[in-house]
């Protein structure tokens, strides 16, 4: 085992780059992840974000650059990575004729320092479910199932994909719950979710991915920074969006039936649009005002490469489609 120094990052990425044929799904991206962070990497779909923690989970060797997890390179010492280290897919590979229990049983018997199969099931609220068949759990109950075998021995740093899809609400936050009392402990997590929202309250930073390479990267005011407010509105009776006026300078575009404006200050643009309305006798019925988010961010991406997304992000509660 290669401890840690106190500065060391518990992920560092120089220049990674990851080939398939002719095709380079990730091209030459540079990041590093401190210990105890929880670090959310976020990508529209076919952004390379997955083949990115593939690498990171030692499946797979960088065609060029560098990768080191805990200080190891992850491919070539995968054994000593995989003890230290814990790992939620998107979809478990679970016998299905095996009991809750059963499953757990069987993991803990080639995972070191596993914690009791009891403790282990009331982590992720599965206790009531341990003598029920993998195949009678919801799609919910299996991602628990899935959380409770990535952290069966305390990780060092911990993956997860996707981990919330399929959850109810009151899962979601014992999930988050459990995940704040590792990262209290000590633990490092790197996160892949399709719920904006969800990142953009529980990361310390955000990395996002578009085509192979990122795109913005920071804590997430530092990656919203400058992208202003919004201010939205339904189109008054009569009125065409050409007969809007500008605020601040900036021009209102139409999304929905809506009349969107994105303003430096919404303030200044809110008295503005007040005045102009008081003027005309218009009634601004229904009208939005909200700071910039993630997922104006997915949707600037959106608009700028199309043809590489095949569906919208939005926030939680419905999530964005596949990763892959």
């Amino acid at each position: 085992m290669t401890p840690l120094s106190e500065n060391s990052p518990a992920v560092e990425v120089v220049d990674l780059r990851r080939s398939y044929g002719d095709y380079e799904a990730v091209r030459g991206i540079s990041f590093s992840i401190a210990r105890g962070e929880l670090f959310a990497l976020l990508g529209t779909n076919g952004a390379g974000k997955t083949t990115t923690l593939e690498v990171l989970e030692g499946y797979h060797p960088p065609t060029s650059g560098r990768v080191r997890v805990l200080g190891l390179d992850p491919f070539t010492a995968g054994p000593q990575v995989r003890r230290r280290t814990g790992t939620m897919l998107q979809e478990g590979g679970f016998f299905k004729e095996l009991t809750v229990k059963e499953t757990v049983d069987c993991w803990r018997a080639f995972t070191s320092g596993a914690r009791p199969t009891a403790e282990v099931l009331a982590r992720v609220a599965l206790e009531p479910k341990a003598g029920t068949r993998v195949s009678q759990l919801s799609g919910g109950e299996r991602r628990r199932l899935d959380l409770a075998l990535a952290v069966l021995n305390d990780p060092e740093l911990l993956f997860l994909d996707e981990p919330t899809t399929g959850m109810d609400p009151e899962a979601r936050r014992s999930t988050w719950h459990l995940v704040e009392e590792l990262r209290a402990a000590g633990t490092t997590v790197v996160l892949t979710t399709h719920y904006l929202e969800e990142a953009q309250q529980l990361a310390d930073r955000v990395a996002i991915m578009d085509r192979g390479t990122i795109a913005a990267a920071g804590t997430v005011a530092e990656v919203l920074s400058g992208r202003g407010d919004l201010i939205s509105l339904p189109l008054p009776p009569g009125r065409e969006l050409a007969a809007l006026p500008e605020l601040l300078g900036a021009a209102p575009s139409l999304t929905g039936g809506r009349a969107v404006y994105r303003v430096p200050r919404s303030a200044p643009a809110l008295a503005a649009l007040h005045a102009w309305a008081a003027d005309r006798g218009v009634e601004l019925d229904g009208l939005e005002v909200r700071t910039g988010s993630l997922e104006d961010v997915f949707l600037d991406l959106a608009a700028a490469s199309p043809a590489a997304v095949s569906s919208t992000a939005v926030s939680s509660p419905v999530p964005l489609g596949a990763s892959r």
